[in-house]
């Protein structure tokens, strides 16, 4: 708004004339040059702080659209430090208390199974995590968030009317594919997979959509309508994106984001889509200003962002990851990747001594993926162009439901620290809730957007 449309907007609520209120306005803006040029804060009730701050020089890195980067000169900028309250009140659609940003963990949304606030639009604005082993939708207010998980993967039974009705009766979910078979969906399939001794089919692979799956779309719109009900009313959704493959040889990141963005607008959202390793950022280092690097060690990939002040400064992924162990750790021991995946989430311990052989191949892939994700991360710093001058040290927050394993953090940290970094980190920690920072992410970006 320029002097302008703000003398024009103070004539409409105060009823005054044009030049009535063009002398107000004058006055108001003398006021706070004077002040402001004494670097004296001025304070706004029910809004904040006005503050006069030094601007050093610098440069907006380039954009994703190939931009390039914006120079800043160096002098003054006059910032507003506004108060938690005017925060939410400023954003009625979706207030945004930012008490909810108060944690420990630097970030983590206080997690709620329920809201009693009949003030909170719950559902105005939703974050799905379109991870290649799990669908994680994040929704509710930005003080009480609800979550839902959904195993991102199904598997085929032969069709007869008495097993439809078994499945009907215990309420697992379930497709009929032309009347041949039965595809069982979500969290019930990996239970199914175990029993029978089986592999999971998956949607996805390696981060994106498994193309060769034939499968693949029907199963995975089947999967997000499990979480996420169709609407009227335009809804703002935000889901994650892996970012492209470190060393080439990339999936196709278009199709992928594409087809999913088609479908979820199908379903009458506005949906768009996040970087995964930024929407860890912005779930974890509100403290930060979100400033630092996350990480999301997911089923198909790793995918790493660093950010500063929220602008994604650098984004990767690589290959190897949760389903990378399973594989690899299921052809050295003979066993399937289904029965490695429970082992690796129920009783993996990689700061305790293997006590068998699936834990000792266990420790030798993780510390694998570990070498790989600290080494492409030094590289792509490395190789990165016109990294900006980040002035303080930053820190590092691991996510996804392959870091979960206790022990995971220490030989990461481990890793980082052996052969030197080449930036400054405060600290390195887990994310709050390491299987919802994704979505919670997602969630919040989709608030902003709202």
């Amino acid at each position: 708004m320029n002097k302008t449309q703000l003398i024009r907007e103070s004539a409409r609520r105060s009823g005054l004339s044009q030049q009535k209120a063009a002398r107000g306005v004058e006055a108001v803006l003398a006021i706070i040059k004077r002040e402001l040029g004494d670097e004296s804060p001025i304070a706004i009730r029910g809004l904040g702080r006005l503050q006069s701050k030094p601007k050093r020089a610098g440069f907006v890195p380039p954009q994703a659209d190939g931009a390039p980067p914006r120079p800043i000169p160096a002098g003054r900028a006059v910032r507003l430090k506004a108060t938690r309250k005017a925060v939410a009140s400023l954003n009625t659609e979706q207030p945004l208390t930012l008490d909810a940003f108060e944690s420990n963990s630097g970030g983590m949304i206080a997690m709620s199974n329920e809201t009693n606030n009949p003030n909170t639009n719950e559902g105005s604005a939703l974050g799905l995590d379109v991870g290649t082993s799990r669908l994680v939708m994040a929704s509710g207010s930005a003080t009480q968030i609800k979550s839902k998980a959904e195993l991102n993967a199904f598997i085929t039974v032969p069709y007869s009317k008495f097993t439809e009705n078994i499945l009907k009766q215990n309420k697992v979910s379930y497709q009929l594919n032309g009347g041949s078979t039965l595809q069982i969906f979500g969290n019930e399939a990996a239970r199914f997979a175990n029993v029978f001794n089986t592999e999971v089919r998956r949607p996805m692979m390696d981060g994106t959509l498994n193309p060769t799956e034939e499968y693949s779309l029907s199963v995975m719109q089947a999967i997000i309508q499990q979480l996420v009900k169709k609407t009227k009313h335009g809804e703002t959704l935000r889901f994650s994106v892996p970012g492209a493959l470190r060393g080439g040889g990339s999936p196709d990141l278009v199709y992928h984001e594409a087809m999913l963005r088609d479908m979820l607008n199908q379903m009458g959202y506005n949906a768009k889509g996040v970087n995964e390793g930024l929407a860890v950022v912005f779930s974890e280092l509100e403290k930060e200003n979100f400033s630092g690097i996350g990480i999301s060690c997911g089923g198909g990939m790793c995918n790493v962002a660093l950010a500063f002040m929220s602008i994604p400064v650098m984004t990767f992924s690589i290959a190897k990851a949760g389903d990378y162990i399973d594989r690899s750790v299921g052809q050295v021991t003979g066993e399937v990747a289904t029965r490695i995946r429970t082992i690796k989430e129920e009783s993996l311990d990689l700061s305790s001594a293997p006590r068998s052989k699936y834990e000792n191949a266990l420790h030798v892939y993780y510390d694998d993926v570990i070498l790989s994700l600290v080494e492409g991360l030094r590289g792509a710093l490395a190789e990165t162009k016109n990294m900006p001058r980040i002035d303080r040290a930053i820190p590092i927050v691991l996510s996804g439901g392959t870091a979960r394993p206790k022990g995971f953090l220490d030989k990461f940290r481990q890793a980082i620290e052996r052969d030197g970094f080449p930036l400054e980190i405060s600290e390195i920690r887990m994310a709050g809730d390491p299987l919802t920072a994704t979505a919670r992410g997602c969630l919040i970006a989709a608030m902003y957007d709202a």
